[in-house]
C-alpha cells in the first residue's frame, strides 16, 4: 500500500503542498494560516497515517528532532527508568528518543555510534564503555552534541551529568558502621568504569580509617553467568562470617537477597544489606532493603537540558559537570 504524501494531503484538504508542510512542521501562525485550516490539515494527515520521512526532513531542515541515547542495560531497572525518563522530558520539547544497551561492550558501543548516525540523530546521551574514546573524540570532532551520563571520560571535555557516587557510598557505611556492624564486605564488578571506582575507594576508605581493619572485597566480572555469581557470592559471605554486605548495584543486591533466601537467614538480625540504586522491589522485599537512591528525574531533565541546549548553540561542547547527590533510603535490613 503506498504511504501518503505531502501533497496527497493538500489535495484531500484543497490547499497547496506548501501550506501542510508548514502545518505539520508547527508553523501555521507563523504563515498565517488560519486555524480552521490548520485543523483539516492534521485531521486530514491523521485519517491518512501521514508519517513524515525523518532522514528528507533532517536533510532540509539540518535537524531530526532525534535524540540517541546509549545506556549500559536497558533491561536494569535504573536504567529503563532513567531511559524512560529521559523519553517524557525530550518529548516535552518536541524531540524523540532511540535507544539501545552497550552491554558493557566495546565493539557493540560503537558499532550502536555508528547506527545513530547513521539515523541522522540530533545528538547523543551516552554512558560511555571504557575504549570508545577514539570514536566518541570523532564525533565531538565533528561537532556533534553529547552529553555523558552517569559516567564520564576523563580525556574528553563533553559536558556531563554524574551522581556523587563516593558521597553515596560513604552515606551507606556510615548508616552501617552507626548500627553497629564491624565485619562488612563489599561486592562490586570488575569494572574499570570512573563511577564503579569512586563507589570502590569510598568502601576501602571507610573501611581503613573507621574499623582499621583490611577491606573485604569480591568483585565480579560483568559477563560472569548468574549461576555462577550466585556461587561466588555465597562463598564470599560464608567464608568471611560477615555480618553485613554493601552491593555496589541492584542486579548484585538481588542476587544477593536471592541466596540469603536459600541459606534461610534473616534480614538485619543474621546479615544486613545495603545496596546502591534503590528499585521498587527493595520497596518490598521484606524487611524492606536499604539502598542508595539515585535522583533518576533531576538526572534526566539535566541531560536532556544540557543536550538541547548544545544542538541550539547556547552551550559549548567543553561545558559544563553537574554533580547531583544521591539518597540513602533508610529501611529495615540494616
Amino acid at each position: 500500500m503506498k504511504k501518503p504524501s505531502i501533497k496527497d494531503i493538500a489535495s484531500k484538504a484543497g490547499v497547496s503542498p506548501s501550506t501542510v508542510s508548514s502545518v505539520l512542521n508547527g508553523k501555521a501562525k507563523h504563515m498565517r494560516i488560519s486555524d480552521v485550516v490548520a485543523a483539516r490539515v492534521k485531521k486530514i494527515a491523521l485519517e491518512e497515517g501521514y508519517q513524515p520521512n525523518t532522514i528528507a526532513v533532517s536533510l532540509r531542515t539540518g535537524r531530526s528532532k532525534i535524540i540517541g541515547l546509549i545506556v549500559e542495560d536497558i533491561a536494569n531497572p535504573f536504567f529503563s527508568a532513567l531511559a524512560r525518563t529521559i523519553e517524557d522530558e525530550a518529548l516535552k520539547l518536541g524531540y524523540r528518543i532511540v535507544y539501545c544497551s552497550t552491554e558493557n561492550d566495546l565493539e557493540r558501543g560503537n558499532d550502536l555510534l555508528y547506527v545513530l548516525g547513521q539515523t541522522h540523530v540530533d545528538g547523543y546521551i551516552i554512558t560511555p564503555v571504557p575504549g570508545m574514546e577514539l570514536k566518541l573524540k570523532e564525533l565531538k570532532d565533528q561537532g556533534r552534541p553529547m552529553v555523558f551520563m552517569d559516567r564520564f571520560i576523563a580525556s574528553l571535555e563533553v559536558p556531563c551529568v554524574l551522581i556523587n557516587n563516593y558521597d553515596g557510598v560513604k552515606q551507606g557505611m556510615d548508616y552501617l558502621l552507626k548500627r553497629g556492624y564491624n565485619c562488612i564486605g563489599y561486592v562490586s564488578t570488575n569494572s574499570s568504569q570512573v563511577q564503579m571506582k569512586a563507589r570502590m575507594s569510598a568502601y576501602i576508605d571507610k573501611v581503613n580509617t573507621d574499623l582499621q581493619k583490611a577491606p573485604l572485597l569480591l568483585e565480579i566480572d560483568f559477563l560472569m553467568d548468574r549461576t555462577k555469581i550466585k556461587a561466588a557470592v555465597k562463598e564470599f559471605v560464608i567464608d568471611n562470617n560477615l555480618d553485613a554486605v554493601f552491593f555496589a548495584t541492584n542486579y548484585l543486591g538481588v542476587v544477593g537477597l536471592e541466596i540469603i533466601n536459600e541459606l534461610g537467614w534473616k534480614i538485619p538480625d543474621q546479615i544486613g544489606i545495603v545496596c546502591f540504586d534503590d528499585t521498587d522491589l527493595f520497596k518490598l522485599y521484606p524487611p524492606g532493603i536499604t539502598a542508595v537512591r539515585q535522583p533518576v528525574q533531576e538526572i534526566a531533565e539535566h541531560s536532556v537540558k544540557m543536550l538541547i541546549d548544545q544542538i541550539q548553540g547556547k552551550l559549548a561542547s567543553s561545558e559544563s559537570q553537574l554533580l547531583l547527590k544521591g539518597e540513602l533510603m533508610v529501611r529495615g535490613s540494616a
